[in-house]
């Protein structure tokens, strides 16, 4: 279910959703110069990581791993960015759509099991991919 098309879409929005939100929080939290900064910075640097940081062969992703990293911590940087999303929300006191992004969240992850399970098999070191090096 993680590759059907209609799954990828969401997640594709999920995560220019989070990466919105976190330019929207740096515009709201920062002043003069800061602000504009803080704005692209804080997303860019996100979205570097989020690209950067893959499992080699993801079939959710293009295959590619530019630093290729275990299947646990791609779930953990994948998740982190996702709650400090969701966090952003709540601290600009949009408590109604922080919740609401949540579940959107949850109910992707929910509806991606399969690609929860990859990924945590993708975290066991013997289990013959040599590509793993980081993590």
């Amino acid at each position: 279910m993680s590759t059907h098309p209609i799954n990828l879409i969401f997640r594709f929005l999920l995560e220019i959703t989070a990466l919105g939100t976190m330019g929207y929080w740096g515009w709201m939290a920062g002043e003069g110069y800061l602000r504009l900064i803080m704005a692209f910075l804080i997303p860019f640097i996100a979205a570097m990581v989020w690209g950067i940081f893959a499992v080699p062969n993801d079939p959710s992703r293009s295959g590619r791993a530019p630093v290729p990293v275990s299947g646990t911590i791609r779930l953990v940087i994948e998740l982190t960015i996702f709650a400090i999303s969701i966090w952003m929300v709540y601290n600009l006191g949009y408590s109604l759509w922080g919740r609401l992004f949540a579940v959107a969240v949850i109910t992707h992850y929910l509806l991606s099991m399969d690609r929860l399970t990859w990924l945590l098999k993708k975290s066991n070191r013997n289990n013959g991919d040599n590509n793993l090096k980081l993590f």
